[in-house]
Parts: C-alpha cells; structure tokens; sequence
C-alpha cells in the first residue's frame, strides 16, 4: 500500500489557505445546521461527514445547529430524528444550538437596521412584490413603501410583533438595491407574520425571521469560521456578507461562506418536499421506510454507518452537480458487511428435499463457520435432519454442463454438511414439483479429515431441517423509482416512475441460530444477500429485511438494455 498522503479537496485548500494566511487555528469552527422539517437523507450525510470529519481533521469543535424559524413546518419529532442519525453516523457534535436561541438578538438587530434606514415595512402582496422585483435582465422598482419614515417602520414592525397584523399582510424587507444583477440584493425580506406555535418557542413570537438573514448572523453568534453550503446558495453569498456587514465586530471572527455540489443518487430523490409527498400519499410506510433515502431509512434496512461513510469519503467534495450512481452506495454496504456480517442460512422459495437413505428420526447438529472473512467471529451448531429445504431454483430435471446446482442423477454438496444426489421428484396436477428425492453419501460429511469429505463435487447449495427451521417474513426491496433521473423531468411528474415492485413480501425459512436476533441485527443469508432484522419483529414474529445482493444485478439488467 503507498504512504503518499492524502490529497486534499477544495473546501480542505480552502481552510488550509486560512490558515497559511494567518488565521488561528484554535479559532476554527464548523457547523451542521439542519432544518427540521423532514428527515435527514443521503445526500445530508455527505453534509455531515464533511463538516464533521473537518473537526476531527484539525481537532476543532462542530455545532448542530437547527435552522429553526418555521413553526408551519417543523417538529420536534424531526428534532430527535436528526440527533440519532449524526450520532448513528459516528459523529459527535460540540454544542447543540438553535436559531430559535437567537430570536430577540435577531429582533434586536432588525430594529437597529430600521433605526440606520436600511429596513422597511412593506404592504404589498407577495404577487405585487414579485412583479416589482424585476427580472434577471430588467431592473426592478422601488416598493412605494420603501421611504416610510424610521419612527412608521418602528411602530409597524413592533405591531408585527406584537400579533396586530394577520399572516401575509406585513414583511419587513432590507433597504439594499432594487437595481442590482444579484435579484436576492433587491430588498430581500427579512421577517414574516406566522400566528404559529413554535416547537420550542410556542406562542411567544408570531414574526419569525428568514433564512437568509438567520443563517449568516447565526453563525456569526456562534462564531464559526467556515460556513459550508450547498451551490444553490452560492448566490445568497452576497446577501449573507451584506448581513454580516451589518453587525459585524472586527474583534470577532467573521464567518466565510463557501459553496460545494450536492451529490444527487440515481433512482430516487432527495428533495424533502417530494419525500415527505411520498409518505403522505402512501406510496411508502413512513420517512424511515427501506426504500426511502433518508438516513432512519437505510439504517432500518440495514446499511451500516461505516459503509454511508466510506461512500460520502469515495465521491467526495466537488463544484459541479453530480449524479451518483446508487450501485456505488451499494457496492459500499457490500464491501463492508462482508467483513463483519456473519453467515446463515435461509430458503425463501423452498421445495422439500427428502434424504431417503438417512435414519428415521434422526438428527445431528454440524459446525458452521460464522465468517471467513473474520477468525474471531467463531462458528455455529445447525442442524440436520431427514428433511430438508432447498430454494426451487436450485433444482433442475434436467440441464446442461453448465448447470452445477441439483438435477436428477447428480450430485451437490449440501453446505457444513453432505453429498447427495437427486434419484428422482414428485409433482402436483399442475407438473409444478412438490418433493426431491436424494440419497446422501454417509461419508461426506464436510470437516470430517476422510478421503470421501474431501471428494469434489462442482455445487453447493443452502439449505435448512424442516423440522428446526424458523419461519419468518422477509421483506424483499427493489429501487423506488425505475428511472434513473425521476425529478428531472419537464414533462412527467417523479411519481409516474414509481417502481410498483419496489416491495415484495414471502415468507422464509431460517435456520434455528436466528430465534435470538434482535432488531438491527445483520447477516448474510448464504448465497442469497445482506439482511438485517426489522424493528417491527417481536416474540410471535421473526420480520427481515433483505439490505443489498451478493452482487450488483441492476448492473447486468442496464447492460442487457
């Protein structure tokens, strides 16, 4: 492996140039500023792995900040999601903040711009507003509200405030310039009437501020050095440094903005509005759903934390919007629980095997290695018996040389456990086959040290004793959406590629090992894929879900295209 070290992305130049150019690193500070109207997704995860893994990189403390100022849309229930899935993650944060805490320094500090003649209280209708406002290409006009007098603005903002004014009738708007190319620079709104309780505030503010004025002074109180931001912000730049301007100590540190691309996933979207549509029509079973994106949804699928890392480290930062292929975020879980993940066995399409020449009766209990891929994870019982599963797929009449599964006058290894050959099968009226009869070879035990254990046959199949095994539901999980791209259409709206078979339920067989698991728990069903055990499994019921394929079959599906 080469020693070369690391190269740094362009937000880490960005803080290392700081740095060179005299800033303290002691005074550095970073943030992770949620709002929490939804649950966190995959592409916040990226978010919180760069801001996070900056304050593990230069030993320097991480706000989580809640970007709290629309009581119409956030919940506390939101609140808590977000905290468990940075912890989930790996991540601790320094100082858990709320913009809600800075109200009255906000309010304070809108009164002073009213008081410099830099703040108004505008009348007019949000459509009258937006037509004033001009376009890119055209210049807009001054609100004939915009040279009240200071002592008018005063009064009608702490109206505002005290609850006179119903909702939609009064904003109060910074005095910038209605003329610049920059439309957020043309008297942007600062506040807005909200007869809503806050989550943590309740009743005791009906005007709450904008983000844009928030978020920069927010930090500003924090006294974070860096602010990083997704590109659709990088044209909020100038307005986030015109309101700093406004308050700014030259003995404090100055927050500085910067921007980096938001990293979308193929075959689903990430946008909150439309993943909060997708649960209130439906169409999945909550925000934390298997086949949503959202953070509590691949943890309950059974994604591992360290595999959302190594996927945000692998795609890294960059300047320009990107689709990421989901194969990508796949091949990482993969990678992962192949290390740690220990191996059982389950049939979910079963067909009866009956071994003809074992003992009536009989049972024996084999060993089982748990991982190879991992010497400590030690080894298992599972037991064998005169019956067996075998998934249907597994079986064959008849096939040809390329066929190394069962088929009638051959044999497979039965995996921990013996030969058998397949002598002949039973069928229903329908020709569909209903039993397999095999006689096993006594002495091919696997493990056992005789020259008939080592004898080579091509297959080896999963399987589990009918009379030990475990029934249980086993959630299958395709993509949600069948397209790659779904919001990018102009024409189509995203729930027309809805997968509808996004979500199929069977029942499995296990082997015994597994009556213990306990929800979260992972594993590899041998030959089969990653599962994990559902939240909704209880004493009466064994409930799993099927996290990722051995392999990426969507792969082989796109090449076939």
């Amino acid at each position: 492996m080469s020693d070369a070290p690391k190269s740094l992305n362009f937000i880490e130049h960005i803080v290392e140039e700081d740095l060179k150019n005299g800033f303290p690193k002691e005074d550095l500070r970073f943030r992770f500023p949620p709002e929490p109207n939804g649950y966190l997704h995959i592409g916040h995860a990226s978010s919180i792995c760069l801001n996070f893994g900056l304050g593990l990189s230069y030993n320097a403390p991480v706000n989580l900040r809640f970007d709290d100022t629309n009581p119409a849309k956030e919940e506390q229930e939101f609140v808590d999601a977000i905290k468990k899935d940075v912890e989930w993650l790996g991540y601790q944060w320094d100082t858990e903040r709320y913009a809600s805490d800075y109200f009255q320094q906000l309010y304070d500090w809108a009164v002073n711009l009213i008081k410099e003649g830099k703040a108004y209280v505008d009348e007019q209708s949000s459509e009258e507003m937006a037509k004033q406002k001009g376009t890119p290409t055209e210049a807009g006009v001054e609100s004939p509200y915009r040279n009240r007098s200071v002592d008018e603005n005063l009064r009608l903002f702490e109206a505002m405030k005290n609850g006179d004014f119903k909702e939609g009738s009064h904003v109060l708007r910074a005095k910038i310039d209605m003329t610049s190319s920059n439309m957020l620079m043309r008297d942007p709104i600062i506040y807005r009437i909200l007869h809503k309780a806050h989550h943590r505030t309740n009743t005791d503010w009906c005007i709450y501020p904008m983000y844009d004025w928030t978020h920069g002074e927010s930090d500003y109180i924090e006294q974070v050095s860096h602010s990083f931001c997704t590109l659709e912000f990088a044209m909020h730049r100038e307005l986030y440094d015109w309101f700093l301007d406004q308050v700014y100590d030259s003995t404090k540190v100055r927050p500085k903005q910067r921007e980096f691309a938001r990293r979308n996933l193929s075959h689903t979207v990430v946008s909150k509005r439309k993943l909060a549509q997708l649960v209130e029509s439906g169409i999945v079973n909550g925000w934390d759903d298997p086949r949503m994106p959202t953070i509590s949804g691949l943890r309950r699928r059974g994604y591992s934390p360290e595999s959302i890392r190594n996927f945000a480290d692998t795609i890294g930062i960059a300047k320009r919007d990107n689709l990421i292929d989901v194969s990508l975020l796949e091949f990482q879980v993969r990678n992962h629980l192949n290390k740690v993940a220990p191996r059982v066995m389950g049939v979910l399409d079963p067909v009866k095997v009956v071994i003809t020449n074992y003992p009536e009766g009989e049972e024996e209990w084999l060993d089982a290695e748990n991982n190879p891929e991992d010497d400590s994870a030690g080894s298992r019982k599972i037991p064998f018996s005169k019956e067996i599963y075998i998934e249907k797929e597994d079986f064959r009449e008849e096939a040809n040389k390329k066929f190394f599964r069962l088929k009638l006058g051959k044999e497979v290894r039965l995996k921990n456990a013996y030969i058998i050959k397949a002598e002949s099968c039973t069928k229903d009226t329908d020709g569909n086959i209903t039993e397999i009869q095999c006689t096993y070879d006594p002495k091919s035990k696997s493990g056992s040290g005789t020259e008939e254990s080592l004898r080579k046959v091509k297959g080896t199949l999963h399987w589990v004793s009918i009379s030990h095994a475990l029934e249980a539901e086993v959630r299958l999980y395709d993509r949600l959406f069948t397209d790659e791209s779904p919001d990018t259409h102009k024409d189509k709206d995203f729930m027309e590629f809805v997968n509808p078979n996004s979500l199929e339920v069977i029942t499995g067989f296990l082997e015994p090992s597994l009556k213990e698991a306990k929800a979260g728990d992972q594993m590899q069903f041998q030959r089969l894929g990653y599962f994990c055990v559902d939240p909704d499994t209880s004493e009466d019921k064994l409930v799993f879900n099927k996290t990722v394929g051995l392999r990426d079959t969507w792969a082989k599906i796109e090449e076939k295209k």
